[in-house]
């Protein structure tokens, strides 16, 4: 059995961040990714490796995604480190310059490292790198050549352990988030600013089915949409309603976030970004459905089951809302 390759990323938000924003920026990143880790003050963990499927992306792209999205939506600039675990992304990223994204692949690991100095791996203290630093020791790539033996006469076997470990760029940590989501959110920057009520209703009903893939993918219900429409001129609108049940169920989603489209009289609005997020979430298996004489319902929740395996199975955009056909 193979492991699969993860791909993490690590995201500096070049900005001075009240604890608001900041909490807005990770929010956001749920968009991409429910694997996602604040590092506070201004960056964030995000494993993306299940989030590619999703989006059909490279993992340079998702993360272009993500930068893209930080900006459009709240004005963020980011800079961003790509590898296979949060060690090297975390360097990645101190080596990329403000708007740049440092991709080091699995296969160039070793490589990328190699003539950087010692004191770029994280907990290399002065002293350490003191110590390293007489007896010729200044690169990654001289500690790993070092034979370990060496190397603990000089450190001691636990230190020089942790510290071969690095110089190799093993790190094992997974990407855990400090808490559970309390909602999750959808968002769409639109290509350019739009004045077309038929784009504006298209991408609303897709932000609304894609929560409902969500919520069912992580086996919960939602009690509350919130949309909010982002101006040409960085303004924007929110209007919030309170589900009659929770549900995880897209047409009801879709009803729902329409409803709150309509409410805001866009009319001929210069429309730049749409955001749904669901908040009030609970486990699925808690909820109570109400029982509905109707049998279309039953055959409409088999057809979404049904259409949620196509898209585990090949892909997110395998099957669409008939609405969004072509679009």
């Amino acid at each position: 059995m193979t492991t699969r390759q993860r791909h993490i990323a690590h995201l500096y938000l070049h900005a001075a961040l009240t604890e608001d924003q900041y909490t807005d920026a990770i929010e956001l990143m749920y968009g991409v990714t429910p694997h996602v880790q604040a590092v506070p003050p201004n960056a964030v963990h995000m494993d993306l490796t299940s989030a590619l499927r999703y989006f059909d992306l490279s993992p340079y792209d998702v993360v272009q995604l993500a930068k893209i999205r930080l900006k459009a939506l709240y004005g963020i600039d980011s800079s961003a480190g790509l590898a296979g675990n949060r060690m090297l992304a975390a360097m990645a990223a101190d080596a990329s310059a403000p708007g740049d994204t440092t991709w080091v692949p699995a296969e160039r690991a070793a490589e990328w490292l190699y003539p950087r100095p010692v004191t770029a791996l994280p907990g290399i203290g002065r002293t350490t790198a003191s110590t390293l630093s007489r007896y010729g020791l200044h690169t990654i790539g001289q500690v790993v050549d070092i034979p370990p033996a060496t190397l603990q006469r000089l450190l001691g076997a636990g230190q020089a352990r942790l510290l071969t470990e690095r110089a190799r760029g093993h790190d094992p940590r997974p990407v855990v988030p400090l808490e559970p989501a309390a909602h999750l959110m959808a968002d769409l920057v639109l290509d350019q600013d739009c004045l077309d009520p038929v784009r504006h209703h298209r991408a609303v009903l897709g932000l609304a089915d894609r929560i409902g893939q969500r919520l069912r993918g992580e086996s919960q219900v939602t009690g509350r949409l919130t949309l909010t429409v982002r101006y040409a001129d960085r303004s924007s609108t929110t209007r919030t309603c309170t589900l009659a049940a929770p549900t995880d169920h897209s047409p009801a989603l879709v009803t729902a976030a329409l409803g709150l489209l309509t409410a805001l009289g866009l009319q001929r609005a210069r429309v730049r970004a749409f955001v749904i997020r669901a908040d009030d979430l609970r486990p699925a298996d808690g909820a109570h459905r109400q029982l509905s004489l109707d049998p279309g319902d039953d055959r409409a929740r088999a057809a979404e089951a049904a259409a949620d395996r196509a898209r585990r199975r090949f892909g997110s955009e395998v099957v669409r809302p008939a609405a969004l056909a072509g679009g």
